[in-house]
């Protein structure tokens, strides 16, 4: 299982010009060399680890998958992707609706299903932001030369038992696809300057297409990345020349020493070489460029059969920007409060990290990372719209903070049972409360709006309404073809579970009809008895969210058989 590096850290402290910004690979002592020396796991040790956590990750994503009833928004989504699967026509529009890959994603993995001789299915369409959110783990863990083997797997773990991530995970919505592309940026562009290997920067750069593809907030995540890194660069310069000034009897020793050995060099000339020089940073640039610019156009003119969709994609920055003012308006500190209820542990832990590693400074990657999730905080907390899904751009710039934090203090207590089994207690436990938490969400609370995440969804109570008019069609004769009339403004996510149904009108009021099955709103409940009369009769009632009931009406010779 290749995860990350499997060696030492020889190979980063030979990374010519670099060394300073992303490693601080100074020559230190004590605690400070622990970070980046002590041998912290086995390799063995590691891959089984390693295995654990992404195995357990896809146990908890996929294990009853269909048991959570469809989000509106899923409904949406399934619609459009139902479009693009039978008639191979989707547009991109700005004004609503996030952008197309999700849908793309979806088509591959209903064709791999259909071939597999399975059906298009709940399961089928989820199992593409399961895989994603596996995924998130897997880039996690490919951090460890980074991270530490301590801080990747807990980092990775905390995410992979995340309430928030698993539940995510398991939305047929864009956002686990959103995070894996931000975090593909990140991890990506790493290795390219780790490596100097050009097909990290291509891996990089379709990352970011996918990730405009993705989402109009890109916008957000790329400007909080790019801010990450200018100020990462600054802070670590200045933490490293107080250092030195602090020190300035050993800092004349160490030039000294490098002089005598013709070490010194220009560290910005050093750089160019690794990467070819300017002649071959400009083409590895141009060609970064050349690739995003096609996955880009590619994905929002749908493969090349709507060509507004580019134009429309710009636009709908500009729609957003009036939207993120005017709907799911919360307070500044919402985010902060939510986290605090449904990802305590983690929140905790990722505070924790951050601080540390700004106080130390050491490890250039991990200021990154802590700037990166206070940063994203800070973004989404600055603008009116906010809604739960969201959350996971957090959830994960936190965990592997935190994780970076829990693998600190274990390699500082690396000669010391007790203390390096006070941050795998520390560890387990945070985990322990995680993995509760999550359990109680994702299995028995998953459409309970007393929890923060399930945010105006859909509750259980909907599929024996689905159920009921099964078995009245199969009743009528008719099957499929059943003829079923929505009064009701609001029905989404029905048109997905009745999407085999070819007579369904979602008129969204009433009309006189004489179609065998009427399904209505509770509060349109005495206009339908006037308009029905005795020539229907009322089945039952359904909840369909928090504040919506549907309430079904038959046709009496229906109901006589």
């Amino acid at each position: 299982m290749s995860i990350g590096s499997t060696k030492t850290r020889a190979r980063d402290e030979a990374l010519p010009g670099g060394a300073a910004l992303w490693g601080a690979k100074t020559a230190r002592s004590g605690r400070d060399a622990q970070e980046t020396s002590a041998p912290e796991m086995e390799e063995r040790t590691w891959q089984i680890a390693s295995g654990v956590v992404l195995l357990v990750a896809a146990l908890v994503r996929l294990y009853a998958l269909e048991l959570n009833p469809l989000h509106h928004d899923e409904g949406v989504n399934g619609f459009f992707l139902l479009k693009l699967i039978n008639q191979g026509v989707y547009q991109y529009d700005p004004a609503n609706y996030h952008g197309p890959t999700l849908y793309y994603f979806a088509l591959l993995a209903a064709k791999l299903f259909k071939l597999a001789g399975a059906g298009l299915t709940t399961y089928a369409i989820r199992i593409v932001p399961v895989a994603f959110g596996v995924g998130l783990v897997w880039l996690i863990l490919s951090l460890r030369r980074r991270l530490g083997a301590m801080g990747a797997l807990t980092g990775a773990a905390l995410v992979a038992l995340s309430p928030g991530a698993v539940y995510m995970s398991r939305y047929f919505i864009h956002e686990s696809l959103f995070v894996f592309f931000t975090l593909g940026i990140v991890v990506a562009s790493l290795r390219f300057y780790e490596s100097a290997n050009p097909v990290y920067l291509m891996l990089a750069s379709i990352s970011a297409a996918l990730l405009f593809a993705t989402k109009e907030t890109a916008m957000i995540s790329a400007g909080v990345l790019l801010i990450a890194l200018a100020v990462t660069a600054l802070y670590m310069r200045l933490m490293n020349t107080a250092r030195h000034e602090q020190r300035p009897a050993k800092r004349a020793r160490q030039k000294k020493k490098r002089r005598a050995m013709g070490a010194e060099t220009d560290a910005s000339i050093d750089a160019l070489a690794r990467f070819g020089g300017q002649p071959g940073i400009i083409t590895m640039a141009i060609a970064a460029l050349v690739l995003f610019v096609v996955f880009y156009i590619l994905f929002y003119s749908s493969f090349f059969t709507h060509a507004e969709g580019i134009s429309d994609s710009l636009k709908t920055f500009q729609i957003w920007a009036r939207t993120g003012k005017k709907e799911h308006v919360h307070e500044w500190y919402t985010y902060l409060r939510w986290l605090l209820l449904e990802e305590g542990p983690l929140v905790v832990l990722g505070a924790a990290g951050i601080a540390v590693a700004l106080w130390r400074a050491r490890n250039a990657v991990a200021v990154f990372i802590a700037l990166w999730a206070t940063g994203i905080v800070a973004a989404y907390s600055l603008i009116p719209y906010k809604t739960p899904w969201l959350a996971l751009n957090f959830i994960v710039p936190l965990a592997i903070i935190g994780g970076y934090g829990v693998g600190l203090l274990y390699r500082w207590a690396a000669d010391d049972l007790r203390q390096s089994s006070l941050a795998l207690v520390l560890a387990a436990a945070a985990l322990s409360v995680c993995g509760y938490q999550m359990s109680q969400l994702n299995f028995r609370h998953y459409d309970d709006d007393g929890y923060i995440y399930p945010y105006a969804h859909t509750v259980r109570g909907i599929l024996p309404l689905v159920d009921r008019i099964n078995r009245l069609a199969t009743i009528a004769g008719t099957g499929k073809l059943t003829a079923i009339n929505f009064t009701s403004p609001d029905y989404w996510p029905l048109p997905w579970y009745l999407r085999e149904y070819t007579r369904v009108g979602y008129a969204g009021r009433i009309i006189v009809a004489d179609e065998p099955l009427v399904i209505g709103s509770e509060s349109q409940e005495f206009e339908l008895e006037s308009v029905l009369g005795d020539r229907y009769r009322r089945i039952d009632y359904y909840p369909l969210r928090p504040g919506v009931t549907l309430v079904l009406y038959a046709r009496n010779d229906l109901v006589e058989r």
